[in-house]
């Protein structure tokens, strides 16, 4: 007996059997990166940039300049989920994502092409959104309204942000037309650095420009902006790869050579280096590679590297007393986007250590697209800006009282009642 139900089993694994459909798993390896990556840009946006923000204004200001950062990742991140993500991921026109993901609806098992689920990427995506508004209130600190700069970077992000990372990474008419931006030199940089020129423009000047209380913090954000990035460009990768691992490689490379890039050109021009120096050289290196951290070679980070942070140096000393910018988001992110977005083209080639393009794109080409990207972003960014910001100060005015800028945004605005929303 126990033969005979051996001999059965075997015949009827011999007969043909039903087509099983395959269904498509995330794989957990690059879902875990994944989360790990998306967790590392919140440092980077967090407490990264509330440390550096609150350590260069004035210590009168400084604990406004930190919440200004956390209700404004709160907002954005509530902004995000209900349709910041749809429109600039969802299916769409060449312009803007669609509806389908609002409130986060109809996210797939896996975000096409990929082996992650879309959640993760979601979670990555939205730590990337509250980066680039973060970086805002940075260059108007210690003279605008709570209230007035959190419904600025609210109605930024969907009405300049959510459509340039549309056009640049959800498939839109600039992706179409062959602009390259591996992790956000265009899309978060370049945009939100012009944006924050647009806005120091229309606020104006602090009434006493500080040079910043406590260069420690400032230091420490930037160190946690430094560790953070690797989720930045690791990230993008979408797993634990040989891509994750040479992007990661690249900004570490990029922001060392910014540092004594930054460094040399302040010696050159000041007569001593600050600590403020160090930060600066290493965030513009990191900001200009991130344009191309996985198809440049090391020595190409390098000179990536180099080259914007001493541009960027040369920058401030010929606009830095005319721009009234506490944490340089102009100079380092705006000129930095810009900069490393173009210096993809020449350092892509084999020569130089690249990959090489693809096939059918020219040097000359690339460097057209490369050129109508950042015209466009940085074009954008600016008008946006300053219709968001002009209508908003018809209804109130973004700037605290004369007196109020004196005393500091921490006594103005923080009382026995609370902060004033103002």
């Amino acid at each position: 007996m126990p033969r005979l139900f051996a001999l059965s089993l075997l015949s009827a694994s011999l007969l043909p059997q039903p087509a099983m459909a395959q269904v498509a798993v995330a794989d957990s390896g690059d879902t875990a990166w994944m989360i790990l990556c998306g967790i590392l840009v919140l440092l980077a946006a967090l407490p990264g940039l509330a440390l550096r923000h609150a350590g260069l204004v004035h210590v009168r200001s400084a604990l406004s300049a930190g919440v200004q950062i956390l209700v404004i990742a709160a907002g954005i991140s509530l902004l995000w989920g209900v349709v910041g993500y749809s429109l600039a991921y969802a299916p769409g026109s060449g312009w803007l994502g669609g509806g389908a993901h609002v409130l986060l609806a109809n996210l797939g098992a896996l975000r096409d092409g990929l082996t992650v689920p879309e959640s993760a990427f979601v979670l990555f995506q939205t730590g990337l959104a509250i980066l680039a508004a973060c970086l805002l209130p940075g260059a108007v600190a210690e003279r605008v309204r709570l209230g007035w700069m959190t419904t600025f970077a609210l109605l930024w992000m969907l009405l300049v942000y959510a459509p340039v990372a549309h056009w640049v990474w959800g498939g839109g008419w600039l992706a179409k037309l062959g602009v390259m931006d591996f992790s956000g030199a265009l899309v978060i940089h370049l945009c939100a650095g012009f944006s924050a020129l647009t806005l120091t423009l229309i606020v104006g000047r602090r009434q006493a420009v500080s040079p910043g209380h406590a260069p420690v913090l400032g230091l420490a954000g930037g160190a946690l902006l430094w560790v953070g990035w690797a989720g930045i460009v690791g990230g993008w990768a979408f797993g634990a790869t040989d891509e994750a691992a040479t992007a990661i490689l690249n900004a570490h490379f990029a922001a060392c050579a910014g540092v004594f890039g930054w460094m040399l050109a302040e010696r050159i021009d000041g007569g001593r280096v600050t600590a403020a120096s160090v930060v600066s050289g290493a965030l513009a290196g990191l900001v200009a590679i991130s344009a191309s951290a996985t198809v440049v070679g090391p020595g190409g980070a390098m000179m990536i590297g180099l080259i914007t942070a001493l541009l960027c140096r040369v920058a401030k000393a010929l606009l830095g007393k005319r721009i009234d910018d506490a944490a340089d988001v102009f100079l380092i992110h705006g000129l930095g986007g810009l900069i490393g977005a173009l210096l993809l083209v020449p350092f892509v080639l084999p020569v130089l250590g690249g990959v090489g393009f693809a096939a059918g794109i020219s040097l000359g080409g690339a460097f057209v697209a490369q050129l109508i990207g950042v015209a466009v972003v940085a074009i954008w960014a600016m008008m946006g800006s300053a219709i968001i910001a002009l209508i908003l100060s018809v209804v109130v005015s973004p700037r605290i009282g004369a007196r109020e800028e004196a005393e500091g945004l921490d006594r103005a605005q923080h009382g026995q009642q609370g902060w004033d929303f103002r």
